[in-house]
C-alpha cells in the first residue's frame, strides 16, 4: 500500500486496537469492519503487544486503553510515537484520572476519549486525528481547561510581585562588590561598621535569591540596577 494510500484522509485508515478486554476489542471490530476507509489491521490484548504490532505493521491510528497488563497505554503510546512519529494515537479508555489524561498527552496522544461514547463514535475520532485535530472528551477536557486556568492565574499572581527591592545603602554596597572590594574595605569606605556589611551583602543575596557575591553583581548589571562600568 502506497504512503498515499495510508495518509490521505480519503484512503484506507489501517488500524490497530489496543484493548486487554475481548469483548471490547470484538466489539471496536465489527463496528469498524463496516465503516467505508476504515481497516483494522490488529489487535492486542496488552501493551507489549501493541508495540511489538505497531512496529510490525505501522498503522495510521492506534487506538489504545490506559489500564493494559504488561505494559500500560501511556508507556506504549510514547513508545510508538517515539518509533512511528507519523501514526497518531487515540486514547480510548474508561479512566477520568486527571493525571492518565496529562501523561497521555506527555506521552504524545492525539487524543482521549472516554468510552462513554459509542462506539460508532470511534470511526468519526479515527477520520478526525488522521485530518490533524485533537480530540479531548468534554468532561476531560474541562478538567484540562481548569488546570490551564490554574496555572495561568499562579503565573500572572508571580508576574505581579513587585521586584525585589534593594535599599540606596544596599545599592552602594553592591557597587563596591562590583569593585571587587571586600567587607572591610567596603565598611572603610562607608564608614560602617564590617558587621554592618556583612549584613548588607546577606540581605541583598537573600532579596534576589542568589548564593554568592558574584551571582549578586551579574543579577545587578542584567537587570541594570548597576552599570559595570560605574565601577
Amino acid at each position: 500500500m502506497s504512503e498515499h494510500e495510508r495518509t490521505g484522509g480519503s484512503e484506507v485508515i489501517r488500524v490497530l486496537i489496543a484493548d486487554d478486554q475481548a469483548l471490547f476489542r470484538r466489539g471496536l471490530f465489527v463496528v469498524l469492519g463496516t465503516e467505508e476507509g476504515v481497516e483494522v489491521v490488529a489487535e492486542a490484548e496488552n501493551g507489549q503487544d501493541a508495540i511489538e504490532k505497531a512496529l510490525e505493521l505501522a498503522p495510521d491510528v492506534v487506538l489504545m486503553d490506559v489500564r493494559m497488563p504488561k505494559v500500560n497505554g501511556i508507556q506504549a503510546a510514547a513508545q510508538i510515537r517515539a518509533d512511528l512519529p507519523s501514526t497518531k494515537i487515540l486514547m480510548l479508555t474508561v479512566s477520568d484520572e486527571e493525571e492518565d489524561l496529562y501523561e497521555a498527552i506527555k506521552a504524545g496522544a492525539n487524543g482521549y476519549l472516554l468510552k462513554e461514547i459509542s462506539v460508532e463514535e470511534v470511526a468519526e475520532a479515527i477520520r478526525a486525528v488522521m485530518q490533524g485535530q485533537s480530540l479531548i472528551s468534554p468532561s476531560m477536557a474541562s478538567k484540562l481547561l481548569s488546570e490551564f486556568n490554574a496555572l495561568a492565574r499562579r503565573a500572572e499572581d508571580r508576574q505581579q510581585l513587585p521586584a525585589p527591592a534593594l535599599t540606596n545603602r544596599e545599592i552602594e554596597v553592591l557597587k563596591l562588590v562590583a569593585k571587587g572590594m571586600s567587607n572591610r574595605e567596603i565598611a572603610e569606605e562607608l564608614y560602617i561598621s564590617e558587621n554592618t556589611v556583612k549584613n548588607h551583602v546577606r540581605n541583598i543575596l537573600e532579596k534576589l535569591h542568589l548564593h554568592n557575591r558574584m551571582e549578586a553583581v551579574i543579577y545587578a548589571v542584567k537587570e541594570r540596577l548597576l552599570d559595570i562600568r560605574e565601577a
